[in-house]
């Protein structure tokens, strides 16, 4: 007698803030088969789990929003071995033609994932990449909150009397922010006695801001050099573009079949503009926009420093190229070795410890090194200590060494 088989299921789940709701599809005829809603709790998540086997062999799930409402959910799925796929939010026009409740979104969902319009594998958000997202999330807001501040500080030193603007106009903007700080709050003249109260908590507040955004660097630095040191080593990459980059291609880079897939994800691909006999290509407006950022800043950095970036800069102009046209170029450029340093990074990366022992056994001093390198002796000397992490640069301080000593 032959065994039945088990009935092959695909699950979509509308995630919210409190409650999941999921519903579970037959893979083979797209048939609805049961729905439900279960707590945004580890206790609902195992629920809802053992619901979906009840109904079948589970083949995948599509789960909305997995960066945000639904990440708790993706990541209990996947630690049970089920594969999960990212399902954006059912289209303007499906909604109005189908209709409008949680059901409907996760059937919605569960269809994407059977039809094959969703395909992404979600961002598994369990290693060194999540917490450099908590880092520069905080870091985010300190540096926008201390812009504020400090704009609002520089407005009320323009608007205060004649004579407290007088004393404190010559000064510079640090001297301002540290008399502020000692600023008595006790005056007879009301209006300058409230202001100097406002300018003291001002000052306070770009202080505490400012020592947040120098812990949250230092946290930062370490956790990217140890995973991720190709990256740092990278011309015009720093810790925050890093971070940005990182963010966007996951804990799970290795979800991203190819640079092309990353570059797309950066809003980085180039896009087919032509009409007629015109042939030419745009900037992708899609993406993660804070990465694209981050490779806008590299560019800039290079096209300012960088000598080959220079040359072909120089080049593409006298081509006829628009500076624009030539960001793109550089953006898909810097792509390429961002999504190398990630994905594949080299076996033999050189620290600073590597530094400081091949520059005593070769007996160079560090203002030596300094000098043939054209750099301050203190960039050095943070490198070899780690307050620093530059891998360009220490390849080519060991490559200096070597030419001094032969």
């Amino acid at each position: 007698m032959m065994t039945p088989t088990r009935r092959r299921v695909t699950g979509g789940v509308d995630t919210h803030a409190d409650t999941n709701v999921a519903a579970v599809l037959d893979t083979l005829t797209f048939r609805t088969l049961a729905t439900a809603t279960f707590p945004t709790t580890a206790v609902g998540h195992q629920a809802a789990l053992e619901w979906m086997r009840d109904q079948g062999a589970v083949d995948a799930v599509g789960v909305e929003s997995t960066g945000t409402y639904g990440a708790g959910i993706a990541r209990h799925l996947t630690a049970a071995g089920v594969k999960v796929i990212e399902v954006n939010r059912p289209e303007k026009l499906d909604r109005y033609l189908d209709g409008k409740d949680d059901f409907i979104d996760a059937e919605a969902a569960a269809r994407a994932v059977l039809s094959g319009r969703a395909s992404t594998i979600p961002k598994s958000g369990d290693g060194p990449v999540e917490a450099i997202r908590s880092l520069e999330t905080a870091h985010e807001s300190a540096a926008h909150d201390r812009v504020e501040a400090i704009n609002q500080f520089k407005s009320m030193m323009f608007r205060a009397p004649n004579g407290f603007r007088d004393v404190f106009s010559t000064k510079t903007f640090r001297h301002q922010l540290n008399a502020a700080v000692r600023f008595r709050t006790s005056y007879d003249d009301l209006v300058e006695q409230e202001l100097r109260a406002a300018l003291k908590m001002l000052a306070q507040r770009i202080r505490f801001l400012e020592a947040q955004i120098d812990d949250i660097e230092a946290r930062l630095r370490p956790i990217i050099a140890e995973y991720f040191p190709a990256l740092l080593g990278l011309h015009g990459v720093g810790p925050h573009s890093a971070a940005q980059l990182l963010m966007a291609a996951g804990d799970n880079a290795d979800r991203l079949h190819s640079e092309a897939a990353f570059a797309k994800l950066c809003g980085a691909c180039p896009q087919l503009a032509s009409s007629g006999k015109t042939v030419r290509f745009r900037l992708d407006r899609g993406g993660s926009r804070n990465a694209n950022r981050a490779l806008y800043r590299i560019v800039i950095v290079r096209m300012r420093y960088d000598d080959t970036t220079k040359r072909y800069v120089a080049r593409r102009l006298a081509e006829g190229k628009t500076k624009a046209e030539i960001i793109r170029c550089l953006k898909r450029f810097v792509v390429r070795e961002v999504f190398a340093a990630i994905i594949n990074p080299p076996d033999e990366i050189p620290t600073g410890q590597d530094l400081r022992d091949a520059r005593v056994a070769a007996g160079v001093t560090l203002t030596a090194l300094a000098v043939s390198l054209s750099v301050a002796p203190t960039n050095i000397s943070r490198l070899e200590r780690g307050l620093e992490h530059h891998t360009t640069r220490v390849h080519q301080a060991l490559e200096t060494i070597t030419a001094m000593t032969t």
